[in-house]
């Protein structure tokens, strides 16, 4: 005699499947949020890099981080700590800037420009990094700080 096998309805169990347990389908609002998340962190980080803008543009490491700030700010309320940050540094830089212009009478206020204009390079590089990591990163030597 042969032997017959139990049919296709014996054979299916009342576990649900391993892939759909181990594998859930993100929601819309999971892969909205995670690309919101990205879109923060790269505005963010360019606006750390819009200082660096005064370099090919006067006056555009000033104007180009505001534009920035006040395009995207109703949208991406996560870039306000950054741009804060960014403003208060701008801030800082020039007081800085007055400081070494005085001391060029000395001539050590041509290297307090070196260092000032070194300095925010590094500062400006640092603080998109961080930003795309997800990262406030207030920079060193901030003394004034107008936006918290």
């Amino acid at each position: 005699m042969s032997e017959i096998e139990p049919g296709p309805e014996e054979n299916q169990k009342s576990e649900p499947a391993v892939a759909e347990t181990q594998n859930p389908v993100p929601s819309v609002d999971e892969s909205s949020a995670a690309e919101r998340d990205r879109e923060t962190k790269q505005w963010a980080m360019f606006i750390h890099f819009s200082i660096l803008a005064g370099w090919v543009i006067p006056l555009g490491g000033l104007i180009v981080p505001i534009l920035l700030w006040q395009i995207k700010k109703d949208e991406l309320p996560g870039i306000v700590p950054h741009a804060y940050v960014v403003f208060n540094w701008i801030i800082t830089s020039l007081v800085y800037a007055v400081i070494c212009f005085i001391l060029t009478i000395v001539l050590i206020g041509i290297l307090g420009f070196i260092a000032l204009a070194i300095v925010t390079i590094i500062f400006a590089v640092m603080g998109g990094i961080k930003a795309n990591a997800g990262e406030v990163w207030e920079y060193p030597g901030t003394f004034i700080k107008v936006f918290k």
